[in-house]
């Protein structure tokens, strides 16, 4: 994979980035932009239902704060350099051809790009199973089956999650998943993609013929996608759907082109580029820091030697940056796919009970302040405790019934027979912050207990493989030995999800 320069071999490429309006698209397309001003053409596919709305798309996420410092560095000139390198593409990856109506528009991708990039994904871990499914796993299969018909394409990008391989304990290595597939090592049924998708469309028919509400669609939907993991042994829609997406990646025979597979673990704020702690919506292990910065997290479980492996977003695409470039021009076998773990556990790892420390330092130091009540002008800062921290889900539920559940349900029945406003208000309460922490818990207890370690081989390979200058190197930083934990949460995350979040 030698290289006289990972930015020269940038230049003069035609690009198309899937879920261009995405957290780590961005970050991916602003480095391109920033890094190397000739690179040729970036094609941005975008939800969009025509190209003036896609174009508008577009223009709002450039005059967005993460290309803040590009638009200062070209001035004047910035409205024409994104005109010149930025092509805004209407589509939708769950539709064959990209959705992309434009047939002039679809010739020209297919016979300039060189590399796709493909983003597009919806990452909620309890999102509706057929709002899930068809971006993470038919978009996969849709972007394969349009990679495969562009005329000079060197390289497929398909970013997923180091934890496609669910609850697994032990060293997970950089192995592809196989069609088909299962975690809890069942053959009956077994895992079919045409299936999952018929039963899908069975469930929606079903639903819509009972007429039923969108809110009771919705909690249905969500409850199928439970159904169907659960029985293959996935924790989660998210990771369930993007399994199967590598599944469809990998199954697909004929490229012409080389595969890259970037399995990133949790992704948080930017670490140094464009600048430090940048981030867009709330983000996995960020629910729990808002959570707890409110003041309504007590109690947690986490194992003291699970390991929160988090990895900032810039480094995840400075990886896929270099691994793009490192494989674009390498000869494809046909079949052959490159998978890379991009996480921090195996080079600077941090245990999950110091996130807590961490939240509770900031935000001892520096409180949220809580909405003003009616009679108030101003909210007052929110006093937080340091949370009790179980090591297992049974002393956690133990702890969490008898003192939390328990006295709820007293209350409750207290309130039937003697009914009191205040009381009523206190049950109300206590009902909403039970119900949220026990969602909480139940989406993250497969990641605050999780015992797995990733294997990152193939991803230490490519750094020490690509060779870089040192310039390079400090450009294209993606070594996760180079990241102080205690700086980064205290004065890079915590804070940057204050600014640009939890405003």
């Amino acid at each position: 994979m030698e290289l006289n320069s990972v930015v020269k071999s940038l230049e003069n490429q035609c690009i198309l980035v899937t879920g261009a309006t995405g957290f780590l698209a961005k970050l991916f397309v602003e480095k391109l932009l920033r890094i190397q001003p000739n690179v040729k053409q970036l094609f941005l596919l975008v939800r969009a239902p025509n190209s003036a709305s896609a174009a508008q798309r577009i223009n709002n996420e450039v005059s967005g704060e993460v290309f803040r410092v590009l638009r200062e560095r070209e001035g004047v000139r910035y409205a024409t350099f994104i005109s010149e390198k930025v092509t805004p593409v209407a589509g939708d990856i769950s539709l064959e051809n990209l959705g992309i109506d434009d047939s002039n528009l679809i010739n020209k991708i297919r016979k300039e790009i060189d590399v796709v990039a493909s983003f597009a994904a919806t990452t909620k871990f309890d999102e509706r199973y057929d709002d899930a499914i068809r971006p993470n796993t038919m978009g996969a299969k849709h972007v394969a089956e349009f990679s495969k018909k562009c005329e000079k394409l060197k390289l497929l990008v398909h970013p997923s999650t180091a934890y496609v391989w669910g609850e697994r304990s032990g060293l997970i290595l950089e192995n592809p998943l196989r069609m088909g597939e299962t975690l809890n090592g069942i053959k009956s049924p077994e895992l079919d993609i045409k299936v999952e998708m018929e039963l899908v469309s069975e469930k929606l028919n079903e639903l819509r013929a009972n007429q039923v509400s969108q809110k009771e669609e919705m909690i249905a939907m969500k409850e199928f996608g439970l159904e169907r993991e659960r029985l293959f042994g996935w924790p989660n829609t998210y990771v369930f759907t993007k399994a199967m997406g590598e599944m469809i990646i990998g199954e697909a025979k004929g490229y012409d082109h080389k595969v890259v597979i970037l399995r990133h673990t949790i992704v948080t704020s930017t670490l140094k580029e464009p600048f430090p702690g940048w981030i867009e919506g709330v983000r996995t292990i960020d629910s729990v820091i808002l959570a707890c910065g409110k003041g309504n997290v007590r109690c947690f479980p986490v194992n003291p030697q699970t390991v929160a492996d988090v990895i900032p977003g810039d480094m995840v695409v400075n990886a896929a940056i270099v691994a793009m470039v490192g494989h674009a021009n390498q000869p494809s076998s046909g079949d052959d796919t490159s998978i890379y773990h991009v996480g921090s556990f195996a080079k600077a790892p941090l245990h999950g009970t110091k996130l807590f420390d961490y939240v509770y330092n900031y935000f001892y130091k520096n409180p949220m302040i809580s909405p003003p009540l009616k009679k108030q002008s101003f909210g007052k800062p929110i006093n937080i405790a340091y949370p009790l921290i179980f090591s297992t889900m049974t002393s956690f539920l133990f702890f969490f019934n008898v003192i939390c559940v328990f006295p709820m349900k007293v209350f409750l029945l207290l309130n039937t027979l003697v009914f009191f406003d205040y009381l009523h208000d206190i049950c109300s309460t206590a009902e909403r912050k039970i119900k949220f922490i026990q969602r909480m818990v139940e989406l993250f207890k497969p990641y605050s207990l999780f015992k797995g370690i990733f294997d990152d081989s193939n991803t230490e390979k490519l750094r020490t493989e690509v060779r870089m200058t040192e310039a390079e190197a400090n450009i294209f930083y993606f070594d996760p030995k180079c990241i102080n934990w205690d700086d980064y949460f205290m004065n890079v995350h915590i804070p940057g999800l204050v600014k640009y979040v939890f405003r």
